[in-house]
C-alpha cells in the first residue's frame, strides 16, 4: 500500500519498495541502487555475496516503472557501487536497464560512489531541480525543499530494522536505499541527528508504507504494530 503525502506543497507518493513518485510530473525517484556491490566487494577482497543484487534491483525497478507509468526516472546517486560497476554489469542486466530507459527521460545524479559519468546513457547531473524541489545525493546544511539519499535511513519497529523515508522536517526528505544489498543507517545514528526535528516522520517501507512519528531518531514503542 502506498503512502500519499505533501512535501513543500508538492503531492508525492511513497512506494513500499522505497521509490518516490511525483504523479503530476510522472517522475519516479530512486536512490542508492548500488549496482555491482557484490562484484566490488569481491574485487577488493571483501565479503563474498551472491551476485544477485543487480538483477533483483532491476526487477523491482521494472515493476515500479510499469505500475506508475513514469515517463521520467531520476536515480539519486550511488546508482553504481563504484566506477567499474557499469562496465562489469552482466549483459542480461544491461539489456534490461536499456529497455527500462528506452522512451523515458532517464537522469543519473552523481553520488559519492559514482561521481563520474559512465557509459550508461541518459543524462548525468550534479543535482536536479523541478518546481520547488531540489534533488541531490547528500543533504546540505540549510537546504530547503530538498530530496536526498545517501544515508539509507532505517527505523526500528517491533524489534526489526525497517528501511524508511525520513521526512525530517518541512524542508527535508531523505529516501531509503533502493538497492538489494545497500544496508542502512538507523535514524538514531549521530549522522542523522541534524535532520531529525521535533516533527520528524519515518515512512516505513515493506509490504505497505506507514508513517510513524520519531523522537530523537527512535520510533516510539507505543506506535508499533504488525510489520510495515
Amino acid at each position: 500500500m502506498n503512502h500519499r503525502f505533501t512535501f513543500a506543497d508538492v503531492p508525492l507518493v511513497a512506494l513500499p519498495s522505497g521509490a518516490l513518485y511525483w504523479p503530476t510530473e510522472r517522475l519516479l525517484v530512486v536512490s542508492d541502487l548500488h549496482f555491482g556491490k557484490s562484484a566490488r566487494l569481491a574485487r577488493r577482497g571483501g565479503a563474498l555475496l551472491p551476485p544477485y543484487e543487480t538483477p533483483a534491483t532491476l526487477e523491482r525497478l521494472e515493476v515500479d516503472v510499469g505500475a506508475t507509468g513514469a515517463v521520467r526516472v531520476l536515480c539519486l546517486g550511488d546508482s553504481f557501487d563504484d566506477s567499474a560497476a557499469g562496465e562489469e554489469m552482466d549483459e542480461a542486466s544491461r539489456q534490461k536497464l536499456l529497455r527500462l530507459m528506452a522512451g523515458r527521460d532517464w537522469i543519473w545524479a552523481e553520488g559519492n560512489h559514482d561521481p563520474e559519468p559512465g557509459n550508461s546513457g541518459g543524462s548525468h547531473v550534479a543535482e536536479f531541480r523541478l518546481g520547488p524541489l531540489t534533488f541531490r545525493h547528500i543533504a546540505r546544511p540549510g537546504a530547503v525543499a530538498e530530496v536526498s539519499g545517501h544515508y539509507h535511513p532505517k527505523a526500528r519497529l517491533a524489534g526489526q530494522s525497517v528501511p524508511c523515508f525520513l521526512l525530517s522536517d518541512p524542508e527535508r526528505l531523505i529516501l531509503p536505499a533502493y538497492g538489494t544489498y545497500a544496508g542502512g543507517l538507523d535514524c538514531a545514528a549521530p549522522a542523522l541527528a541534524p535532520f531529525v526535528g521535533p516533527a520528524a516522520l519515518a515512512i516505513l517501507t515493506g509490504r505497505r508504507c506507514r508513517a510513524i512519528p520519531i523522537t530523537g531518531g527512535i520510533v516510539p514503542q507505543t506506535s508499533c504494530g504488525a510489520g510495515g
